[in-house]
């Protein structure tokens, strides 16, 4: 059977934009509902004018984030999905920080959302929001049980921003997501705005031949050529933001930052010019 992600996405090597929170309710630096709405649809109609394929909402700025989160946070998320939906027919991801893929399968089912990304599907690690273990059998059963079998799960395999608890190399994370169900995987770097190792790709791709690759973090207009040829698809989020990066922070950008039209139209331009080659 193919994989969702290529029912999903007709256009080879997809540039998949962030359109990332800022702090939702509940969270101390709150800028209101009304606010967030507003900046979100201007980038996510950045996106479109630069010509992204499909775009992700996550609540990135919810510092400390929880690894299910609370009601406050899942009715204001809700909202603003249905509102984003609302106002474009690209296909549209779902990422609920720090791992809660009941929320985020719920979010997709009600607004008709094509994936959502698990940040710990079969690894289990230590953050700095608590100990997580994937348990892909529960989130399967959870997906039948609200009858969401046609939302896609782009998992990832040693996620970003965490710590290995158990010995397993990441070939042995991606066989064993695949076997449980993942729809695509996902590979980061170490930290935001970090890509991943170039060897650590061939491997994989070497050893899982056609499963589909996502390339979740670090990618710019610069380095996109070193990758373009082995991963599937781009996760793209802080490069297209306007701002200068801030050091030691966990998010490298201010909430207030927004997505820049031209920075996409930049890394559309260099797809192309390996699509043509």
């Amino acid at each position: 059977m193919k994989s969702k992600f290529f029912q999903i996405f007709k256009q080879k090597k997809p540039i998949i934009g962030m359109v990332h929170f800022p702090p939702l309710l509940g969270y101390k630096d709150h800028p209101g509902l009304s606010y967030i709405e507003k900046k979100a649809l201007k980038d996510l109609e950045s996106l479109e004018k630069g010509g992204a394929d499909a775009f992700m909402i996550e609540n990135n700025y919810d510092i400390p984030h929880k690894i299910f989160v609370p009601p406050e946070v899942i009715s204001s998320f809700t909202i603003l999905a249905y509102k984003l939906r609302k106002a474009s027919a690209l296909p549209m991801g779902i990422s609920v920080l720090w791992n809660d893929y009941k929320t985020a399968l719920s979010i997709a089912k009600i607004v008709k959302a094509q994936f959502i990304r698990i940040p710990v599907f079969v690894d289990k690690v230590k953050t700095n929001y608590g100990v997580i273990e994937g348990n892909p059998k529960e989130i399967l059963a959870y997906r039948k049980k609200i009858k969401a079998e046609k939302v896609a799960l782009f998992t990832d395999i040693h996620v970003k921003h965490a710590k290995l608890i158990e010995r397993k190399k990441i070939e042995d994370s991606a066989k064993e997501a695949i076997k449980a169900g993942s729809d695509a995987l996902i590979l980061t770097g170490e930290w935001t705005g970090k890509p991943p190792k170039i060897e650590v790709l061939k491997k994989l791709r070497k050893i899982i031949g056609n499963f589909p690759i996502l390339i979740g973090s670090g990618i710019t207009s610069k380095n996109l050529k070193k990758y373009i040829k082995l991963a599937d698809g781009f996760i793209v989020g802080t490069f297209l933001k306007t701002g200068k990066k801030r050091k030691n922070e966990i998010n490298l950008k201010k909430f207030t930052e927004k997505i820049d039209p031209k920075k996409v139209k930049l890394l559309l331009k260099e797809r192309e010019k390996y699509l043509k080659s």
